[in-house]
């Protein structure tokens, strides 16, 4: 895999710590396989960490922001390219051309909104990317569960839910997301 695109906050959440280390872990795990990040180029909370993590490890980082969207303090300077699109949808859709994975990190709305995006493109033949949850300190729990209630339900199917994998490390992450 030659780009993976990983969805997570701006923010960087209420156990910042926690939050911020396995963040910035798996980016300096991803530059270490010789992976890319493909990513919303942003400077703060847990974007700013895995950028961190790739880019003070030698690897490459690609962001990909709406014009006008964010202040320039929201931005990186230092990345390997950047590209410029008119909007959260364009966002989306340049981020996914770019790559082949996805992983998901603790994030809000918007990282929620990029994981159902790329999920249900998976669902109906869009992309064959695999997809993996980073469920650092349990973050992802609450949805989990949601979801199984959605199956359970009879409104998702069980091969459906196996198109996303959940992992609790960063290795263990980018294990799966890599491996054949």
């Amino acid at each position: 895999m030659k780009n993976l695109c990983v969805f997570c906050g701006s923010k960087s959440g209420a156990s910042a710590t926690i939050y911020v280390e396995a963040a910035w872990r798996f980016g300096a795990e991803m530059a270490a396989r010789g992976c890319s990040l493909v990513y919303g180029g942003g400077a703060t909370g847990l974007m700013g960490a895995v950028a961190d993590g790739v880019i003070k490890n030698g690897g490459t980082a690609i962001g990909v922001i709406p014009n006008s969207l964010f202040p320039p303090s929201f931005l990186r300077n230092d990345l390997t390219e950047l590209h410029w699109v008119s909007s959260m949808s364009a966002r989306k859709e340049l981020m996914v051309k770019l790559s082949q994975g996805f992983a998901v990190l603790p994030g809000g709305l918007g990282t929620l909104d990029e994981l159902f995006e790329v999920w249900t493109n998976r669902q109906i033949g869009v992309h064959s990317y695999p997809i993996g949850i980073l469920n650092t300190a349990k973050y992802f729990d609450g949805l989990i569960e949601a979801i199984k209630n959605l199956n359970q339900k009879g409104f998702v199917g069980s091969e459906h839910m196996e198109l996303v994998t959940v992992y609790a490390t960063p290795r263990d992450l980018l294990d799966g997301l890599l491996s054949p």
